[in-house]
């Protein structure tokens, strides 16, 4: 029985990383962004996954989950650079909302690892918050400041 309610924690925490990677994922798909929900559901997969793994071992400490949470911290910005492009007038740089998310959805899976679902579910809804709201934000400040627009003129 034991196992059982070992292997239903574990899918738990998988499943829980795996929904919030793909809820982030879809808005980038939805934009047309190069990463999409396939990307974002397994960064934060293989976030929840190394996390749960080193958990799991009999002798993980405090130090060894840091290790490990600091590795994916780190190494999951190599994968957020992959979605980052200049434009072809190399005066704009594209994709860092993205990277954000694929970074942030690293995030989410060492919490949904941990099993931190309070904080996974707040993290997911001030990310979706942001993404939905945060251009609308910008464009608006940018009309009110009289910000330039991308092709030279007054907003």
């Amino acid at each position: 029985m034991d196992m059982l309610r070992d292997a239903s924690d574990v899918a738990v925490r998988l499943g829980f990383a795996v929904a919030a990677g793909a809820i982030i994922g879809l808005n980038r798909w939805l934009h047309h962004k190069p990463a999409g929900v396939g990307t974002h559901a397994l960064v934060a997969l293989g976030a929840a996954l190394a996390t749960v793994l080193i958990s799991r071992t009999a002798d993980a400490d405090a130090q060894a989950l840091s290790r490990v949470i600091q590795g994916l911290v780190t190494g999951v910005g190599f994968i957020g650079a992959g979605v980052i492009m200049r434009a072809d007038d190399h005066a704009r740089v594209q994709g860092l909302t993205t990277a954000a998310t694929v970074w942030t959805s690293a995030i989410l899976g060492i919490a949904c690892g941990i099993a931190d679902f309070a904080v996974g579910v707040v993290a997911v809804a001030f990310t979706l918050g942001v993404l939905l709201v945060g251009k609308r934000c910008e464009d608006l400040l940018g009309r009110m400041l009289g910000a330039r627009d991308e092709d030279g003129s007054r907003g």
